[in-house]
């Protein structure tokens, strides 16, 4: 059998992907062929991979930078299952990377125990050319009150039959409660699948931490397999959900920045790793602004990202009078952006004659494009390349959406396809533009270029790709120094026995 861990928290952003990811790098820099794996994702932020037949599907953002940690590409089997929250009680379900429909939270727990067989043929699939599977759990496996029919902690390491190591993050307080408190709620055969506990995010003086083990071994009988310092570089890797927002593009440098971009914190924002590269960017402030705010009136910049529900989050817009501080924004001559389910709401209206997104309708839009959308059921999901026109420079990124838009403003179009198709639109001055393609940001020369417009001082930074493998390889000896990675791959290899 392939030597198999899964590492589950003690609930969620406990740094469970970060883990998977730094002993991803660590392992595979060993000469050991690493594969990420995880049953079950809830995340808005996507990645393309490959799946079965060579057809594009999406799986979650975290399990695309643990297969790059890996040196290897994203494919759907790592994450079988995505749910991609629509409403607060709602999301759209993907499984091997393409979606089967949407379901409420109740509908979905039903679905659960049909969806095991995808889950476990995945991970098998994934076995045959793997040495070591680094699995990563969901949430918490101490919600007993999901327990029947889970497939993303226990009952997928049940199913498969592999042990399981715990992570608890002291940063949140309470971890030495948090670590006998979950193995406590256990059952006994699920207690005896813990080999062992990771303590991660300590600050300060790690031997303060001393005394803590025995207790917990005393409670438990498990043994830690080490404690984690805080890792402050983390903030230059793609963030796996909404999560992890906390904290994150505050843009303390707002005053003195040379450019100043402002981002609208919409419930249902997607893809949101778009924000990374500009953030990083010397000379420049992202800042994302939260309901109740109004949208700074001196940004140079005002980024509508990406949205899973872009109907609804055009609501939640407007009831932030935000749709105002844009129109404001475009009439002093700041420019304005959107993304994918951002590019949909600059235009008039978008219709969902289909209820893809919710209830069908037409919701009107910002009017700044002269453009319509028209939500179909059909996902667009493909790699991109090709020129952006205005810019004249090349550019690399992905498509993954569901809609069409059409109208006047398409005529100047922002990007072209090396296979000659057009796409997103702009106005004629390009202060208003929007595109349907992510990841675009991450291109060096793309980026700056288009910093450029907004202001010809800026200054070239890092190259963003070469600084996320960088940090990767920090990530790695940050965990090479401070587990204990022999014990962690001695569990994999013989179940903890």
């Amino acid at each position: 059998m392939t030597a198999t861990i899964m590492f589950q928290g003690t609930g969620s952003d406990v740094g469970k992907s970060l883990v998977v990811g730094g002993l991803a790098r660590l392992f595979a820099r060993q000469g050991i062929a690493v594969r990420p794996f995880k049953p079950q994702n809830m995340s808005n932020n996507a990645a393309p991979a490959l799946g079965p037949g060579g057809l594009y599907g999406e799986i979650g953002r975290a399990q695309a930078l643990q297969a790059r940690a890996a040196g290897i590409d994203p494919s759907t089997d790592m994450n079988p299952v995505l749910l991609k929250p629509q409403t607060d009680i709602g999301a759209q379900v993907v499984v091997d990377g393409r979606v089967i429909g949407n379901a409420d939270a109740r509908a979905y727990h039903k679905m659960k125990p049909d969806l095991l067989a995808a889950v476990l043929a995945a991970y098998h699939r994934l076995s045959e050319d793997a040495e070591l599977i680094l699995v990563e759990g969901a949430g918490s496996p101490a919600e007993m009150n999901l327990r029947a029919g889970d497939i993303a902690n226990m009952g997928f390491a049940e199913a498969a039959d592999i042990p399981v190591a715990l992570i608890g993050d002291i940063e949140r307080g309470g971890v030495i409660a948090a670590l006998v408190g979950t193995w406590t709620l256990l059952p006994a055969a699920e207690q005896a699948r813990l080999k062992g506990y990771i303590v991660n995010r300590f600050r300060g003086d790690i031997s303060l931490f001393d005394d803590a083990p025995p207790i917990i071994a005393a409670h438990t009988g498990l043994n830690s397999l080490g404690v984690i310092p805080w890792f402050d570089e983390a903030r230059h890797l793609p963030a796996e959900d909404t999560a992890s927002l906390q904290g994150r593009y505050t843009a303390d440098n707002w005053s003195g920045a040379l450019i100043r971009i402002a981002v609208p914190l919409l419930p249902r924002i997607a893809n949101f790793d778009d924000l990374d590269p500009l953030a990083e960017a010397p000379d420049v402030a992202l800042k994302l602004i939260e309901p109740g705010n109004p949208l700074p009136s001196d940004a140079d910049l005002i980024l509508l990202a990406g949205s899973k529900s872009t109907r609804g989050d055009l609501d939640t817009l407007r009831q932030n009078a935000w749709d105002t501080d844009i129109q404001a924004a475009a009439h002093r001559g700041a420019h304005v952006f959107g993304i994918c389910g951002g590019y949909q709401m600059l235009g008039r209206t978008i219709r969902d004659p289909h209820g893809v997104e919710g209830a069908p309708g037409v919701t009107p839009g910002l009017g700044l494009l002269d453009v319509d959308t028209v939500m179909s059921s059909e996902k667009k999901l493909a790699p991109a390349s090709g020129v952006a026109l205005t810019l004249e420079r090349n550019f690399s990124g992905f498509e993954m959406h569901m809609g069409v838009t059409t109208g006047k403003d398409t005529t100047l179009p922002f990007l072209q396809f090396l296979d000659g198709r057009m796409d997103g639109a702009q106005s004629s001055d390009g202060r208003i533009a929007g595109t349907y393609v992510h990841g675009l940001f991450a291109e060096d020369p793309f980026r700056a270029e288009f910093l450029a417009q907004l202001n010809p001082h800026h200054r070239n930074g890092a190259p963003w790709n070469s600084q996320i493998d960088v940090t990767l390889d920090a990530l790695a000896d940050h965990l090479a120094e401070h587990l204990d990675t022999a014990g962690i791959l001695h569990i994999a290899r013989r179940g903890g026995a």
